[in-house]
């Protein structure tokens, strides 16, 4: 028996939260619904979650302030609900760290299919058979613990990564020295959702050069290859 995962709906509006929730719950999904952020950080310290589900426009902190303080200690995976429908809209939630976005009005079905597709692919990397992945990939003193979803820098400091950094992560270190198109990361790290944008990869390049390069105006390990995509430059080791 699988354990039903457990999503927190945060929404001040009420009729939707009910609606949500109820849709989740009768779709083997474990809900609790907050409607600012002080519920989210009293909820956060009392129960374990599986997903966030976060909408733009909260009394008091707003969804991206909160998303952009959440990913300092935390990396559940969080998909942001937007008023708009506007590209511009899913880049600055991308920026701040959500794993994907929804713009309102939305299908609950929609909603749905989001979740567990966020959800499979956090739990992709620990479902394989132990024999064909690697339990870490090292480079330049970094290393990338593939069991835990850990990342940890040169010191031996631990870089909190949202499960999208982590997954991105891992295909460039298992495929250091090739150049990888935009579109092929998205397969590789989406399975191509239905609404991922090419965009959304940049975003997570951006996110990824600030967490390991030196300097991320002139990033050294992950280089952008003109009209081909990006280049994972360092040698990895498997172990």
């Amino acid at each position: 028996m699988t354990v039903a995962p457990h999503i927190l709906v945060v929404e001040d509006d009420a009729v939707i939260s009910r609606l949500v929730t109820r849709y989740l719950r009768a779709n083997d999904c474990r809900v609790s619904a907050a409607g600012d952020a002080r519920d989210v950080d009293r909820m956060l310290e009392d129960d374990r979650v599986d997903l966030i589900v976060l909408d733009l426009m909260l009394p008091g902190e707003d969804g991206l302030n909160l998303c952009r303080r959440l990913r300092t200690y935390s990396a559940v995976p969080l998909i942001m609900l937007t008023a708009k429908g506007e590209e511009v809209d899913r880049i600055v939630g991308l920026e701040m760290g959500a794993d994907d976005y929804l713009a309102k009005p939305f299908n609950p079905r929609e909603l749905l299919a989001r979740i567990r597709a966020v959800l499979r692919r956090t739990a992709a990397t620990a479902t394989l058979p132990a024999d064909q992945r690697a339990r870490a990939l090292t480079f330049f003193g970094w290393r990338l613990d593939c069991a835990l979803r850990e990342l940890w820098d040169p010191q031996g400091t631990r870089i909190v990564l949202t499960g999208a950094e982590f997954d991105l992560l891992q295909v460039l270190c298992e495929r250091s020295g090739r150049v990888l198109s935009r579109d092929q990361l998205l397969g590789l790290t989406q399975g191509r959702s239905a609404g991922s944008l090419e965009r959304s990869i940049d975003v997570l390049i951006s996110r990824l050069r600030r967490k390991i390069e030196h300097d991320p105006h002139e990033p050294e390990y992950i280089k952008t290859v003109r009209s081909g995509g990006y280049l994972f430059t360092p040698p990895v080791e498997r172990t």
